[in-house]
């Protein structure tokens, strides 16, 4: 136990003793190679040194949910999701006009809306999602993950469940309905931006499909199993896309 507390301390020590820059183009290569959780080791590093690096937080908050992504457990993948809300809730707070700031909170509180029981609380993080999701296209329209979490936010509010449109309605009295092809204007927008989003392409044939225009959405599903794998969760998305594309055809 000793020994282990003393590599410990002395990880955390060659950590510090790295410059900052340093630390986040490892991080960044470790990405590249689909281990996140050794990437997440060395922006847990940055903030070492510096607790309110924006760029690190919002690593975190996607690489927790890249994790939640993969995970079977439920109890794990809410743990997961929850530790990505922390991280983009302290990215929001650091810097509140970051385009990453804003979508990480979107993305975050979109994690967590089927992991709520409290009503209230569910409506807060729908209503979240939205409101994040506006301000990071506001900041930035070209920026593809805020058009592909907005476009993500008009599909689920398409399917939101009657029991939870009826809690919207109860607590706040309505919420902007969604819409098929706003969302899909936006997961488009998103593909343009960014070409190998394999979540967007996963939730833009959903959308297609939802849209009654199984043309469309069998082409996305197909582009989808070409896409290279750029995180460990995408080999499963991409096995969703298979699945719902096998209904397709």
């Amino acid at each position: 136990m000793k020994y282990l507390c003393l590599l410990s301390l002395f990880f955390i020590g060659s950590l510090q003793a790295q410059p900052v820059n340093s630390l986040i183009l490892q991080a960044e290569q470790l990405e590249r190679q689909l281990k996140e959780q050794e990437a997440i080791k060395l922006y847990q590093g940055v903030l070492l040194q510096e607790p309110t690096q924006v760029t690190s937080l919002c690593k975190l908050a996607e690489l927790h949910t890249v994790l939640g992504n993969k995970e079977v457990d439920k109890k794990t993948k809410k743990l997961m999701y929850e530790t990505a809300y922390a991280f983009a809730k302290r990215a929001y707070a650091a810097d509140s006009n970051r385009v990453e700031s804003s979508y990480v909170m979107a993305m975050a509180s979109g994690n967590l809306t089927d992991f709520e029981s409290d009503n209230r609380k569910i409506v807060d993080y729908v209503r979240d999602v939205r409101f994040y999701a506006d301000r990071a296209v506001t900041l930035q329209p070209n920026y593809g993950k805020a058009q592909y979490v907005l476009g993500k936010w008009h599909y689920e509010m398409v399917k939101l469940s009657v029991f939870k449109k009826a809690a919207v309605k109860l607590f706040y009295g309505g919420l902007p309905e969604g819409n098929l092809d706003t969302a899909i204007a936006c997961m488009e927008k998103c593909r343009q931006l960014e070409p190998y989003m394999v979540s967007n392409y996963l939730d833009l044939g959903r959308a297609y499909k939802e849209n009654r225009n199984p043309t469309k959405a069998i082409e996305i599903l197909t582009r989808l199993q070409k896409l290279p794998n750029r995180t460990s969760a995408d080999a499963i998305m991409k096995a969703s896309g298979a699945e719902l594309l096998a209904t397709l055809q």
